[in-house]
């Protein structure tokens, strides 16, 4: 037989309970109103969006900047603005591994990460130098010197000759050994195109 304390702690825990359930609100699926007077910002002119949109496409280069660079003014600009981090030449460095070699690695068990190993198209190097390097001052190379460190890391890897000028349309046209070592991807929203407002939904979307 159960004790009267015990008795008496089961009943004080069972109503604490039914008490607990009736004074807790239940969660609201519901968004919040906005209040009167919130600030939702202003539309922005695609004039004011340039400065933002510097992505280029890989395939075909579109995107790319007009400018160009030589392999001669690459290896000048590298020397001054990359090696401290990436090693002379591009053999390695205290921060960085190097950017030259490990062509058909990909095809192994011990892969060599480099431009010229791994990127399917040379736009997306310069895509990278110019949103990401030096390490310590990110996009403040001219194009001419991003296209010129572009042509000579190709150049190093013995993807385009010494006298080479990278442009829009030689860098382009650079034909990367990695080429047709991805999948392609085919995702319905891959497709997708900018949409603001009665905007068509993407096939297969719930």
């Amino acid at each position: 037989m159960q004790s009267p304390d015990f008795v008496s702690m089961a009943a004080v825990a069972a109503i604490s309970l039914a008490l607990a359930g009736c004074t807790v609100p239940r969660a609201s699926t519901e968004p919040a109103a906005p209040s009167a007077g919130t600030d939702r910002g202003q539309p922005i002119a695609e004039a004011d969006l340039a400065v933002w949109n510097i992505d280029v496409r890989g395939p075909d280069g579109q995107g790319l900047p007009a400018g160009s660079g030589t392999v001669a003014a690459g290896k000048a600009v590298y020397d001054a603005q990359c090696a401290a981090c990436h090693g002379a030449a591009a053999s390695g460095g205290p921060v960085f591994g190097p950017m030259v070699g490990g062509i058909g690695s990909f095809k192994t068990d011990k892969r060599v990460l480099t431009p010229g190993s791994m990127y399917p198209y040379a736009p997306a190097l310069f895509d990278y130098v110019r949103r990401a390097m030096p390490m310590n001052a990110p996009q403040s190379m001219t194009n001419d010197e991003v296209y010129a460190v572009s042509g000579y890391l190709l150049h190093l890897n013995g993807l385009v000759p010494a006298d080479a000028v990278m442009t829009a349309a030689t860098l382009a046209a650079v034909q990367m050994p990695n080429r047709d070592g991805f999948i392609f991807d085919d995702r319905p929203d891959t497709k997708a195109v900018r949409c603001m407002s009665g905007c068509t939904p993407i096939s297969g979307s719930r």
